[in-house]
């Protein structure tokens, strides 16, 4: 693919953080062969991952010309700050406002539960209205820090290569901040293309209803939806902020059924609507059954009776695994994120012993 790249400095404060999980087994079990995703949408997803980890060590906007598809692309990289992650998911959530009818000096109103309300300053209220919607406040503030510039950038690049689909890309907070930008872009006309990686939950059921609506067509497959939101059966951070603070995850969810790397065409499925129990909501799901069964076993001999049964972590749901996280959330058909020259080091150890072999 040839891409001609524009630099753009991308704000990245958090990428949310582990705790999550499922019996992989069950999950695989579940899944439909006729739901696996065409070679097509497997060698665009491939190719879009490769954008979003060139995204960590620069940040890009970029044009996608012949022989490839024609795009301008924005990607969008996620964050190395576990500290950050753990801090954000504990913010408040704030009132989303539909661009542009939030105010960029909308941290000044704020009441005494925290709540920003923004609805008195939206532009052309009937056509924009998200009622009862709020948004993670962590992400929206990543956002809106760096909106001005890429929005500017953005318009040049419509403007000037108007025949160019808007692909929107993003891994970990970098997804998020997609999905954000994506309802700007979509407020603005642009119909872009969206695909995330390890997408964290950005608001509450009104918001996710608000999103698919702009871009999920239940008139259209599930190839064809101007939203993929990939996840991975190892990754639990689609999983937060936990829906028990009110969080949701929302449509056009593709996952990837295999642990390992790399993936195949057969370990991508296309799943329906937001919480499909054979995609990554199944693993949802099983933490509910964990955390009560450790209730009602509070005490030690209980608890010890809990682990033999269960296997000890074997069976600990995979928003639980906090030791999964930093390998598994970047596990999107290679390691995304690490940003270092001769890449992933853990390829340097499979090479050298492909040499020595």
């Amino acid at each position: 693919m040839l891409l001609e790249c524009f630099k753009i400095p991308f704000l990245l404060l958090v990428s949310a953080r582990a705790i999550l999980g499922q019996s992989q087994q069950q999950l695989l079990g579940t899944l439909q062969a006729d739901r696996n995703v065409s070679d097509a949408l497997f060698r665009d997803l491939e190719e879009l991952s490769r954008v979003v980890d060139i995204a960590y060590c620069v940040g890009t906007a970029a044009l996608s010309h012949h022989p490839s598809a024609p795009r301008i692309i924005v990607a969008f990289r996620g964050t190395y700050s576990v500290t950050n992650a753990i801090i954000d998911l504990s913010t408040i959530p704030q009132e989303y406002v539909p661009y542009p009818g939030d105010d960029p000096d909308e941290h000044k109103a704020v009441d005494s539960k925290g709540w920003r309300h923004l609805s008195s300053r939206a532009v052309n209220l009937e056509s924009s209205r998200c009622d009862g919607c709020t948004v993670h406040a962590g992400f929206m503030t990543s956002w809106r820090h760096t909106r001005p510039e890429v929005i500017n950038q953005v318009e040049r690049l419509v403007d000037h290569y108007p025949d160019y689909r808007l692909t929107v890309v993003g891994h970990s907070l970098g997804g998020a901040v997609a999905a954000l930008a994506s309802l700007d872009f979509h407020a603005k006309g642009w119909d872009p293309q969206v695909t995330t990686f390890g997408e964290p939950k950005i608001g509450n059921e009104a918001l996710v209803h608000y999103l698919d609506q702009a871009f999920l067509d239940q008139s259209r497959s599930g190839e064809n939806q101007s939203y993929r939101r990939v996840t991975h059966i190892d990754d639990p951070v689609p999983l937060l902020p936990l829906s028990e603070w009110g969080y949701r995850a929302h449509g056009g969810e593709i996952f990837i059924s295999k642990s390992d790397l790399p993936p195949d065409r057969e370990d991508l499925h296309l799943c329906e609507g937001n919480q499909d129990p054979r995609c990554l909501a199944k693993a949802s799901a099983s933490s509910d059954s964990f955390l009560s069964r450790l209730k009602t076993g509070a005490d030690i001999e209980s608890f010890k009776e809990w682990w033999l049964h269960n296997k000890g972590f074997l069976e600990v749901p995979a928003r639980y695994r906090i030791w999964q996280l930093f390998f598994a959330h970047r596990n999107y058909f290679w390691r995304l994120g690490l940003c270092i020259p001769g890449g992933d080091p853990w390829d340097w150890y499979r090479n050298s012993k492909l040499v020595h072999e």
